[in-house]
Parts: structure tokens; C-alpha cells; sequence
């Protein structure tokens, strides 16, 4: 078995609306998916062309045998999703009201994926991959924080190349300093952490409340300030998601801004995650840190200008094709 990467954490059926502009009561009809952002990264990944495996759980029903086809057919391996009796696959429910009001409700009450156990990650073919991907909401509740913190480890000692997208769902945790108290513990078996400012803010801040609560970053300078320690300290690459400002790259005492490309926005949800996959795909090509989140930026941009979310996430051939237009090289 030969892998390049494999995902870990949170999966949903997922259901859009495809009354793009409607408010919510007045939508009409879903569109189904697959979604969760380690799977959509394993999608994005293997979209490029990488081989993706995922680890996750699912329900012993029909919207578990859903998500299962649906991974087959994006060419993502199953072989290692764990069916759980008695519990349900996690659901999302996405509203579309460009540019910028997405309503997402969650239905995570039990959802099968935070029962992924310690046992079922030591059955993972870590020695044959070449990079794991974490999700921070994995280690929200459940066991699943257990089976994270066991393949971090086995995946340090391995040297094997582990990404963790800190993947901020604020409702999923008990209390607002849960959050940071679990990355901190999590970041040093790292190697490259994904987030957004505010996401940043929440893992590395002793005061995160409001972050926590929606509000965004206002002091960016002390942000930063943060951010180059922090990389400097874990040596860890910190890439850090601006929005319309790009992206930085922290690594090496070093950074990097990265500019973002403008484009019409028709859907928010899953950016970030198309973003994630392109950046692994660049770091498999050999590519450094700023031409790889100049890809992975590209590929967040293909899926704001799209419908949907795994539906949305591009090849590597319309990735070219974008770069191309905006008159690059990829």
C-alpha cells in the first residue's frame, strides 16, 4: 500500500441548498454531499492526484453506506472508517446567501467520529504513508482525542510529516479555554499547523474568550508577535489563512506573505479545506512554503467561486488552468 496522505477526524453528510441567495425558511431543495473537513481535505488530495486515506467513524445505517460510496467514488481509500452500531453519522446544513452569509447548523449531538478508539489508529498503515493530517475538532470529546494524541506521537517517531488544521468549531467544545489547552498539547508532535487568524488566536492565546465567542482578531501586531515565538519555539511551520490579505508562512525565523487571488464569491464553505489540500499537494511535489500556499491558494478560490463544497474541490488541471488565467506558471 502506498499513501500519501491520510485525514483523521470529523465527517457529515452534508446538505446545501441550492436556492443560492435565499434566506433559510424560504429554501426550497439540498443538494447532497460528503463533508468534514479531514475528508474534504482527503477529497481536495486526491482530486490532485494524491493517493488519501481516512480515518473516521460513521453510523451502521444508510447515511454511513452514503458517505462510504461517496468516498469510493472521489477515490479516497474506506478501508480504515469505523462503523459504529448505535450511533449516527454527523450532519451539516448549509444556507447560500452571497458574499458572506453562510448559515451552517451542525448536527453533532453523538455523532459517530469522536468513537474512534486507540486500537482502531494502531491498525492505520502509518509506515506506509507520507503525511498525516489532524483536525482540531477531533479532539473535542470522545475518544477520538485519545486516538489523535496516540497517532501524533506514533507519526513524530516515525518522521512521518504531520499537519494538524486547526478546523475552529466553537460549539463543539465544553468550554472556550478547552480549545487552546488541547492544541498546546498537540502542536509539538507537529510538524505544519493551517488556520486562520482567529483560529491562531483561540490555540496559542491564555485569554480566548472572545475569539471563542466570534469576534475576529483586532491586535495583529501582538498576534504576530505570538505566532513568530511560537514557530520559533516548536520549530513548527505555522501557515496562517488572512482572507483577501493572502496567506503567511511562518518557518525558519522567517516570513512569508503569500498574496490570495480576488474572485466572485459564491460559496465560503470548504475554502479552507480545498486550501489544506492544495498546500499538502504542493509540500508532496518538493515545492517550498510560499509556492505551495500560492497552489493551495488557488484552490481555495476555485471552491469560493463554486456551488457546494467536496463538489467543489478542483483537479489538478483546473488548478493549472486558474494559475494560467491570472497570467502565472503553477
Amino acid at each position: 500500500m502506498n499513501i500519501d496522505l491520510i485525514t483523521v477526524g470529523r465527517v457529515s453528510m452534508d446538505l446545501f441548498a441550492r436556492d443560492i441567495g435565499a434566506e433559510f425558511p424560504d429554501i426550497t431543495a439540498f443538494e447532497s454531499g460528503v463533508g468534514g473537513s479531514p475528508v474534504n481535505i482527503a477529497m481536495g488530495a486526491s482530486r490532485l492526484g494524491l493517493s488519501a486515506l481516512v480515518f473516521t467513524g460513521v453510523g451502521d445505517d444508510e447515511v454511513g453506506r452514503f458517505v462510504h460510496r461517496y468516498l469510493d467514488n472521489e477515490r479516497v481509500n474506506t478501508n480504515f472508517i469505523a462503523v459504529k452500531a448505535g450511533k449516527r453519522t454527523g450532519m451539516a446544513v448549509v444556507g447560500v446567501q452571497p458574499p458572506d452569509q453562510f448559515p451552517l447548523l451542525f448536527y453533532r449531538e453523538d455523532p459517530a467520529d469522536i468513537h474512534l478508539t486507540i486500537d482502531e489508529a494502531k491498525r492505520l498503515p502509518l509506515e506506509q504513508a507520507r503525511a498525516l493530517c489532524l483536525s482540531g475538532t477531533a479532539l473535542s470529546r470522545g475518544r477520538a482525542r485519545d486516538a489523535c494524541l496516540y497517532l501524533a506521537e506514533r507519526a513524530s517517531a516515525l518522521g512521518l510529516m504531520t499537519f494538524i488544521d486547526l478546523d475552529l468549531r466553537p460549539d463543539q467544545w465544553a468550554h472556550p479555554l478547552a480549545f487552546g489547552l488541547n492544541m498546546r498539547r498537540i502542536l509539538p508532535l507537529c510538524d505544519v499547523v493551517i488556520g486562520t487568524e482567529e483560529e491562531f488566536d483561540a490555540a496559542l492565546s491564555p485569554a480566548p474568550e472572545a475569539v471563542m465567542a466570534g469576534a475576529s482578531v483586532t491586535d495583529r501586531a501582538a498576534l504576530g508577535q505570538l505566532l513568530e515565538a511560537q514557530a520559533a519555539e516548536a520549530e513548527l511551520v505555522l501557515v496562517v489563512k488572512r482572507g483577501e490579505r493572502g496567506v503567511s508562512v511562518y518557518s525558519n525565523g522567517a516570513v512569508a506573505d503569500v498574496p490570495g487571488y480576488v474572485v466572485e464569491i459564491v460559496n465560503t464553505v470548504g475554502a479552507g479545506d480545498g486550501f489544506a489540500s492544495g498546500l499538502i499537494y504542493g509540500w508532496a511535489q518538493g515545492w517550498d512554503w510560499a509556492r505551495a500556499a500560492r497552489f493551495a491558494n488557488a484552490c481555495g478560490a476555485l471552491v469560493v467561486s463554486r456551488h457546494g463544497c467536496a463538489r467543489a474541490l478542483p483537479t489538478r488541471r483546473e488548478a493549472d488552468a486558474f494559475i494560467e488565467q491570472q497570467g502565472e506558471k503553477a
